[in-house]
């Protein structure tokens, strides 16, 4: 499906024409899970790319303006819901736009403090009430749910790649992530905690955006960022921040290693630039393990 700048002009002034006038423009970098637009100056057109994504909306709509009232950092607000029709099949979102830059270790003016911030900001989100919480499972990718989900194509990734890794230590570090599970009542979980889905202002924590696989469960999906970004004493840092039993702390690592894992195997026969970041993060995730 080609989801592009006519497309959106055409769903704008179809659903929402007092926005019409406004300039509509891709953003630098859009998500694999939604295609997003700049509309006007402080708002952003949402859309899923496939059908697997469109479930994301409604629960988006549903949750972030209740999970917004109780976070300390601004968060994604949905502002309007576009309808389907025969252009395009799902539904789609207009969002308030945040200000910031997506994070890089070089925007950070102390990563230390950052990772301090950043477990905070989860810590809080773990701690609003999550009762009637959208479960984790098939509508956010098991994010939050049972990492044994993903067993077979882990130990696949591992036998596939056992000449460039150490087959046996890598099994070992899998294993023990499936060997605990979340006993305490389910908690709000981002789910996918990475660099793109981080604002950073004046080299600080500013904002989190990108909710689509939100969902109540089993919060150590949110630290694997622990061994995709962190150093040893930032990792350390935001570890204490996030309060994390060492069983849970090992699942974290399962959830990063899983990842890594995946994209490498995938990647390392038509993109050498992605697959050296997964190499590089499963040496990370060895080095800490064995450390």
């Amino acid at each position: 499906m080609n989801i592009n700048v006519e497309l959106v002009q055409h769903l704008i002034k179809e659903q929402f024409p007092e926005w019409s006038h406004l300039k509509i423009k891709p953003v630098k970098k859009s998500g694999h899970d939604n295609r997003t637009f700049h509309l006007g100056e402080n708002m952003s057109v949402r859309m899923p790319s496939a059908e697997g994504y469109a479930p994301q909306v409604e629960k988006e709509h549903r949750w972030l303006p209740f999970l917004s009232k109780h976070l300390s950092l601004p968060i994604s607000i949905p502002l309007a819901k576009g309808k389907p029709n025969k252009d395009y099949p799902y539904a789609w979102s207009i969002y308030k736009w945040l200000e910031g830059e997506t994070v890089t270790r070089e925007n950070i003016v102390d990563l230390k403090q950052f990772a301090k911030d950043l477990g905070r900001f989860l810590v809080e989100l773990q701690s609003i009430d999550a009762k009637e919480g959208p479960i984790a499972g098939g509508h956010n990718f098991y994010r939050g749910g049972d990492l044994a989900v993903y067993d077979e194509e882990s130990r696949k990734a591992i036998e596939n790649n056992k000449e460039i890794f150490n087959e046996h230590l890598l099994n070992e570090i899998w294993q023990l992530s499936l060997d605990s599970k979340w006993t305490k009542e389910p908690v709000w979980l981002h789910g996918d905690v990475a660099p793109g889905n981080i604002l950073v202002k004046d080299g600080k924590l500013c904002a989190i955006i990108d909710f689509g696989v939100l969902g109540v469960g089993d919060p150590s999906c949110d630290a694997a960022m622990a061994w995709t970004f962190f150093d040893d004493s930032s990792r350390e840092i935001f570890k204490r921040a996030l309060k994390m039993d060492e069983e849970t702390w090992n699942r974290a690592r399962g959830w990063a290693l899983w990842k890594a894992l995946i994209t490498y195997d995938d990647k390392k026969d038509s993109n050498q630039t992605i697959a050296e970041e997964s190499c590089r993060i499963i040496k990370i995730i060895i080095d800490e393990y064995k450390s």
